[in-house]
């Protein structure tokens, strides 16, 4: 049912979340479990707090960065209790349900979590094109990682049990093609002089969410490439020219 979503954790410091993560999983159906950088792992009290679940643990992958965690996917969620002065399409957990189980049913997902601490940073979150918010007491909104991901397996599943399939079916670009994408604009941006790279300001944030909205395909992707190309190369037949 969840071969597409895979659930991610950075840098969690206390390993009795990572065994009760995988515990949630195995509850609920999902398998596939990668931690980026885990403070104290492996760990005798992850594979205690797992009971049944130690087969997640056995299998998890771990890695050095994000990027390396999302490899391959094409929709990225992004956890996250606070509001960001830059952020993305926020969804429930149960928004997040359907749309996992319909429109990005053919879609591979990565689901992160972050820090038990302060979360994910700015940076991490450029990387999700989501942003998924658990709508808790405002008066006491703590929730450990475990319990977050036992909330958004729960309506993973429940959403997954009466869901129909979608009635098309987008293919799209991966996480680590968008970043190459995004430098190169960047570049372009610099090279046409309409970025200055000492005073970049937001723009690139505000692009990036221009595009993370609009999911593209890589026959869009492959144009605009296109585009960026071309106008990288009219600026250099100008310089040639002048000179």
């Amino acid at each position: 049912m969840f071969d597409h979503v895979r659930i991610v954790l950075v840098e969690t410091s206390h390993p009795g979340n990572i065994g009760a993560t995988a515990r949630a999983m195995k509850n609920m159906g999902l398998s596939q479990l990668v931690m980026v950088k885990p403070q104290e792992y492996p760990s005798g009290k992850a594979t205690a707090m797992a009971a049944s679940a130690d087969n997640i643990l056995a299998e998890a992958k771990i890695v050095d960065t994000l990027e390396e965690a999302i490899v391959g996917c094409t929709v990225v969620i992004g956890s996250s209790a606070r509001p960001r002065s830059h952020d993305c399409i926020t969804l429930s957990p149960s928004e997040a349900g359907v749309r996992v189980s319909g429109e990005f049913a053919k879609q591979q997902i990565a689901i992160v979590f972050g820090r038990e601490r302060t979360g994910l940073t700015n940076e991490e979150l450029q990387h999700c094109q989501y942003r998924l918010h658990i709508p808790a007491n405002p008066d006491y909104s703590s929730l450990n990682v475990a319990q977050s991901v036992q909330v958004i397996c729960y309506e993973l599943r429940m959403a997954a049990l009466g869901h129909k399939e979608p009635e098309t079916e987008r293919e799209l670009v991966p996480v680590e093609d968008m970043e190459q994408f995004y430098k190169h604009l960047e570049a372009t941006l610099i090279d046409l002089e309409f970025l200055d790279p000492t005073n970049p300001g937001q723009l690139m944030l505000k692009l990036r969410r221009i595009f993370n909205r609009a999911q593209l395909e890589p026959k869009e992707h492959n144009l605009l490439r296109g585009v960026w190309s071309a106008a990288q190369g009219k600026k250099i037949e100008y310089l040639k020219n002048v000179r």
